[in-house]
Parts: structure tokens; C-alpha cells; sequence
């Protein structure tokens, strides 16, 4: 039997703070730490400047053309109290104010003010069901806080400027972000969203054909009304969501991409132990389990045609709330989404029926939020191909190295390949394309010190091969993505009702991608490196004290740019900010 300081040392990264709400999959109420309110963390010293803080996630700039925007304010919104209610959905119709007509980049530009005090709130933006942004809100202080995400959305160019011409009804934007206001949580998130359009110049014009921008994008999400977001939402390891769909019979290539993000028993699921660690211990219903791995799998018409093994993105209440203030976790601003190269299957799918997507994740716990956009390449007559090969392989273990107690050592390794291959004949002519994800996954999981310690250690590795032979040249897509994680957790009873929680993490997102077209070839490289170090002194529900810092270090390299940034962070405070064009 646990004790029952221990077993509050594991329940530290799962319990909710569901307060006087119900509980509901629709609620993001989603917390990691015991039931400490978010303002104990908001402001523990007085604060002698009152203006709000800015917070930010470190990335680099989008790359837009010298042309000045063409800019369209599309919401401006207060989200107080939204849970459990529609999202809120505004007509759009592309710019009819713009000079230019041709545009050679879209920036999406959502920027928000909180001020008091709220939880982290996942939120989404969908345009006709299409999803433009995943992102994570910030949590608050009394005196204020501001946060602009820019995103480069050109690849929905399609989409956002489908009735530029046309004299028919508006698309439909909607954004969901459930919100709760009442006297403890304070909290409303102002909001504006806009996007800009950069019209062409001559080095910025956006070509048509194989390898450009999609010709049309289909949703694959639920459809309004909802009195939630878009997604899908998988519940347990055997919940399968879908939806069917048809595409024009002039498609000559397809690529599904994927938006994940998991939330309440899986918000930590790389901190998940074993279902036999839960059981010897007699945590059963008290302890997120089903170990710690986990994939989406997407499949076509009851087959399996790829896979996302996702980046642990970490919320910016996740862990240790004093993080992520102001520099926030990688990808929680703009998380990121996953493109499978479906091509190969097309020739299955221009039969002109419907045709169904599905979604699953390997030993998920309630609850991850998947929906997809399919990105459609069209001719001007009708194509036909077929699919000529479809393996996969996977295989998955775990060992309990070592278990006395709750003290104990759990090792996972997981591996997956998936390969197809088939042809299309277009007016371009007849290609062949082959595509190939490979998947590696490492986790080392250390519990000590009776429970009230927990390493991770953790790597994530895939890598996505597009190979495409056109009939007078060939085009080749090789990204490979790592995603280790380091992270310590450490309870400590004072013995007099208040408990130490210290946190250390290591995380990362390097990227390695290289495209040829022809003979030419061209690559880029993301490091993208980010440590913390955090400790909270709670009494109660009090944080007593507590400090957090952050330190990140990020640079990409591509064909004709480079940018980096190193900065580091403690206490709301930023110690140095040093950004160069390397």
C-alpha cells in the first residue's frame, strides 16, 4: 500500500482542479499539478511595475516579401464565458480591398491581453472546417499580460481566397476556446485575429504544379453546430473517430495534414507508468496508466496509410506554471502539425464515392484532440492511377528493469515503418511516387525515493521519405525530426503541512530536411533547445514562494536564410536576449 505522501508525489503531474465545474471532456480544465490555484502562482512578490508582460515563443520570424500587406482585422473577440458553448463564428470573404490580387505570402496574426487570473486554455481557428492554429493561451497575471502568435498559412492560399472572384456566400471562421469566469478566475482573453496578404513580387511568386501550393483543402473535422471545438476527441485506446469525404476525380496528389494535442489523463502521457506498477501499488483510479507511448494512427477505408508519433508539447501551466513566464514551451503558442504523403492510395479514391479518414491513438487515456486538412492537387481533366505496394511493420516493448514498491524502473522501445508506393497519370504525365515514415521511441522511466521521485528520459526520432519520378525530372522530400526529453520531478515533505516540488527539464525540436528538385537541392536545419529549472514551497494550496528559469536556444539554417536566438529568462525577468541573422 502507498503512502500517502507518495501517492500525492504521483499524483503531482495528473490530477484535475475541476473546482466547482463538472468534469467534462469538453471542459481543457486540464491541470499537472495537485489542486494549487493558478493565481498562487500568478504574482509572489509585489510588483513595482504594473505594465503587462509580454510572453513569447521563441521561433523564428516568418520570411515575408518587402511589398507592403494587405491586412483584414477577421475576429476581435472577449472569451469570458465560453465553456460548453458554440465557438464563436464570424463570416470571411477574402480582402476585396487589396490593390494586388496575387499574393505571395499569408500571415496569420493572433494577438491577445489577459489580465487577472485563469488557467492555460487550448484553443483552435478553423476557417469552413479547415484548421488554421492549435495553440495554448497564456496563463495571467494580475497586472496583465500580451501574446502574438504569427503563423505562415500561404499553404491554405486555396482556401482564403476560394470567393476572390466569385460573387457567392461567405466561408465561415470559427474559433473555440472554452473559458470559465466566476470570482476566483478573473481572467477574460481579448483577442484579434488578422490575416495579412504580401502581394508578388518577382522573387516571391507562387508557382502552380507539383511541389506548390494545393489546389483545394478538404476538411476532415466535425461539423457545426458544436457546443465545442472542431476536433475530434479520442477517449481510449479503442475509440476510432471518422468522417467520410470525396474528392474531384482530377486530383494527381494528396497530402493529409494532421493536428494533435492531448489533454486531462494524457496531458503527461510520458510520465504514464505501467498499468502493473498501478496495480501492485493499489493506485487503480487514482493514476493515469497505460505506460508511456503513444501513437496516432490514421487510417483510409479501415487501412492503415500513416502515422504521428507527436512532440510532447508542454502547456504553459504544464509542470511548473513559473517556466514558462515569459518564454513559453516549445510549440505551445503554434503546435505543430504532421503531413502524410497519401498519393500513393489516390488511384483508390477517384472512383467518385465517398471515402472515409480515420483516427486512433495507440493506449490513449482520455483525451487527445485530432483533425486533419487533406491537401489536394487538381488537373484540368480527370486522372487515374494505382496503388502498386503497402507494408507496415511495427514493433513495441516494455520492461520493468527493476520494482520494490513504488520505487522502480520501466524501459519502452517502439518502432514503426510504413511504406506505399503507386503511379498517377496527369497532363503532367505519368509519376511514381513512393513515400516511407520510419519511427523510433525510446523512454527510460525512473521512480524513486518511495515514489516522490520521477525521471524521464525520453527520445522520439521519425523520419518521413517522399520520393517522385516526373516524366522529365524528379522531386525528393527527406525530413527527419528528434524530439528528446529530460525531466526530473521531486517532492519533498517539510513535515509541517507544505511539501517542496522541485522540476528540472530538457527538451528539444531538431529538424533535418532536405528537398531536390531535378539536380537542385536544398536543405534546412532546426535546433531548437530548451532547458528549465523551477521549485515551488506549497502549503495548502498556497505557493508560499516559488522560482522558475528558463533558458532556450534555438537557430535554423536554410538555402538563403539563417536566424538565431539565445535567451534566457527567471522570474518574469529576461536575464539576456541575444538574436542574430548568424
Amino acid at each position: 500500500m502507498a503512502s500517502s505522501s507518495s501517492v500525492l508525489s504521483l499524483l503531482l503531474f495528473h490530477l484535475f482542479i475541476f473546482l466547482n465545474h463538472p468534469p467534462s471532456s469538453t471542459a481543457h480544465l486540464h491541470k499537472l499539478t495537485t489542486s494549487l490555484r493558478s493565481d498562487h502562482f500568478s504574482d509572489l512578490k509585489p510588483l513595482k511595475n504594473p505594465s503587462p508582460t509580454r510572453f513569447f515563443e521563441v521561433t523564428k520570424p516568418v520570411k515575408v516579401p518587402k511589398t507592403k500587406p494587405c491586412s483584414s482585422l477577421v475576429l476581435q473577440h472577449d472569451f469570458a464565458s465560453t465553456y460548453g458553448k458554440p465557438p464563436v463564428v464570424v463570416p470571411y470573404s477574402p480582402p476585396s480591398h487589396c490593390k494586388s490580387q496575387n499574393y505571395s505570402k499569408i500571415v496569420l496574426e493572433w494577438t491577445a491581453t489577459c489580465k487577472g487570473r485563469q488557467f492555460d486554455r487550448i484553443f483552435g481557428v478553423w476557417l469552413d472546417g479547415v484548421e488554421l492554429l492549435r495553440s495554448c493561451t497564456a496563463e495571467p497575471r494580475k497586472s496583465g499580460i500580451v501574446w502574438t502568435v504569427e503563423k505562415d498559412i500561404t499553404r491554405y492560399y486555396s482556401l482564403l481566397l476560394k470567393n476572390q472572384n466569385d460573387q457567392i456566400q461567405n466561408q465561415n471562421l470559427a474559433v473555440y476556446m472554452g473559458n470559465i469566469i466566476d470570482e476566483t478566475y478573473t481572467g477574460i482573453y481579448h483577442v484579434n485575429l488578422s490575416f495579412h496578404f504580401y502581394p508578388s513580387d518577382d522573387s516571391n511568386f507562387l508557382k502552380s504544379g507539383y511541389g506548390s501550393r494545393p489546389d483545394l483543402i478538404i476538411p476532415i473535422s466535425r461539423n457545426l453546430p458544436l457546443n465545442d471545438g472542431l476536433w475530434f476527441e479520442i477517449q481510449n485506446h479503442t475509440h476510432v473517430e471518422s468522417k467520410k469525404f470525396m474528392i474531384p476525380q482530377t486530383a494527381y496528389r494528396a497530402v493529409l495534414e494532421v493536428y494533435v494535442s492531448f489533454h486531462e489523463n494524457d496531458e503527461f502521457w510520458y510520465m504514464n507508468p505501467p498499468n502493473e506498477y498501478i496495480d501492485l501499488n493499489n493506485l487503480t483510479g487514482s493514476l493515469p496508466g497505460n505506460s508511456a507511448f503513444r501513437e496516432v494512427l490514421v487510417s483510409l477505408d479501415g487501412e492503415l496509410v500513416g502515422a504521428v508519433w507527436p512532440f510532447t508539447v508542454i502547456h504553459t501551466g504544464g509542470v511548473n506554471p513559473l517556466l514558462w513566464r515569459p518564454i513559453s514551451a516549445i510549440g505551445s503558442f503554434n503546435l505543430p502539425s504532421y503531413d502524410i504523403e497519401i498519393t500513393p492510395f489516390l488511384g483508390n479514391l477517384l472512383d467518385g464515392k465517398s471515402h472515409r479518414l480515420g483516427f486512433s491513438v495507440t493506449n490513449a487515456l482520455n483525451v487527445w484532440f485530432i483533425d486533419a486538412n487533406l491537401h489536394l492537387w487538381l488537373d484540368s481533366k480527370k486522372t487515374q492511377g494505382r496503388l502498386l505496394g503497402h507494408d507496415s511493420k511495427s514493433s513495441s516493448s516494455t520492461s520493468t528493469l527493476s520494482m520494490k514498491g513504488l520505487n522502480a524502473t520501466f524501459f519502452i522501445h517502439s518502432t514503426r515503418s510504413i511504406s506505399s508506393h503507386g503511379w498517377m497519370e496527369s497532363s503532367h504525365g505519368k509519376m511514381t511516387t513512393k513515400t516511407t515514415q520510419d519511427f523510433g521511441f525510446i523512454n527510460k522511466m525512473v521512480m524513486a525515493k518511495n515514489g516522490d521521485l520521477q525521471i524521464v528520459n525520453q527520445k522520439i526520432q521519425f523520419t518521413n521519405d517522399l520520393h517522385t519520378t516526373l516524366p522529365s525530372s524528379t522531386y525528393t522530400l527527406k525530413s527527419t525530426k528528434t524530439f528528446p526529453l529530460y525531466l526530473i520531478y521531486d517532492y519533498t515533505n517539510q513535515g509541517d503541512g507544505s511539501y517542496v516540488a522541485k522540476s528540472k527539464i530538457k527538451m528539444g525540436f531538431n529538424e533535418n530536411r532536405v528537398k531536390k528538385v531535378g539536380s537542385t537541392l536544398s536543405r534546412t536545419l532546426l535546433n531548437n533547445l530548451q532547458k528549465g529549472l523551477g521549485e515551488m514551497h506549497v502549503k495548502g494550496h498556497l505557493v508560499i514562494n516559488g522560482t522558475g528559469a528558463t533558458s532556450q536556444v534555438y537557430k535554423y539554417v536554410g538555402p538563403n536564410s539563417c536566424y538565431s536566438r539565445n535567451v534566457s529568462s527567471s522570474n518574469y525577468t529576461i536575464l539576456y536576449d541575444e538574436v542574430s541573422d548568424c
